[in-house]
């Protein structure tokens, strides 16, 4: 299968480091043009300069924006007035006994990880509508149908990513564009090894301290083991292909066997 991008434009939200920029990555490395986003200028142009870097032929741009306000998402919307393929990645996480979470904090998740999707795609689908072609894909999780103990603040904003993407999807029937959300496992970034070390402790070897992670963490993981951010970054490939074009409004696993259901 030789899924070639070229002609194609895609963003991709928080896209200046971890998963966002492995799926970035793979998306210039498929030949589409990519912008690149993240808060900070210098990170942003750092994620840009580091793809070119692996891709010398590859086509970067790198665009910062707060796109957790509505200001931000209208910066990027100057810049970059369309695009053919968008990756809602933005997100953040953290360990909180549910019971000690306020509302201030509630509220700073779900503009973070839901809003900002909501708002990107409110901008930039009707011009795929348009176009009769175009690709949506919100970056969800495990922890969107097993709700972590340690962070339910995060598993609530992934759930609510899939009801948002089944109704964006149904906004775009028949139009010739897909939506879909990405249940992504436990992958393999630097704030994931911040994550274990704050659970098994910051004296073990990264090995160790993943292995046991895996164990006593997420022990329905069938691969027992931490996903690599490319290998998420080439299910996104493929949802943005043309090999994908009948599927839609789902919720695709690149969860390593962890969801333990047929469907999510």
């Amino acid at each position: 299968m030789n899924i070639d991008l070229s002609g194609r434009r895609a963003l991709v939200s928080g896209s200046s480091q971890g998963i966002g920029l492995a799926i970035a990555t793979e998306l210039a490395r498929a030949g589409a043009a990519v912008v690149v986003n993240g808060r900070g200028e210098d990170r942003t142009e750092r994620a840009a300069a580091e793809i070119t870097e692996q891709l010398p032929d590859a086509n970067v741009t790198a665009v910062a924006a707060d796109l957790a306000t509505a200001d931000g998402a209208a910066e990027l919307r100057d810049r970059v007035p369309d695009v053919d393929i968008l990756v809602n990645n933005l997100g953040i996480f953290g360990a909180r006994p549910v019971l000690e979470i306020d509302d201030d904090e509630w509220r700073r998740y779900f503009e973070v990880n839901v809003l900002s999707a909501v708002r990107l795609t409110r901008i930039y689908l009707p011009g795929m509508m348009d176009r009769g072609w175009g690709r949506v894909l919100n970056i969800a999780s495990d922890s969107a149908v097993v709700i972590p103990v340690e962070m339910v603040h995060y598993g609530m904003t992934k759930t609510a990513l899939l009801a948002v993407t089944r109704g964006f999807a149904k906004a775009a029937t028949g139009t010739g564009v897909t939506v879909n959300s990405v249940i992504v496992g436990p992958t393999h970034t630097p704030g994931v090894e911040t994550f274990v070390g704050e659970l098994v402790g910051d004296d073990l070897p990264w090995d160790e301290a993943q292995r046991r992670f895996m164990r006593e963490h997420r022990p329905n993981s069938l691969i027992q083991r931490l996903i690599e951010p490319a290998e998420v970054g080439a299910m996104v490939v493929y949802l943005s292909s043309e090999f994908a074009s009948v599927t839609t409004g789902g919720a695709v696993r690149a969860d390593g066997g962890y969801v333990d259901s047929i469907l999510p």
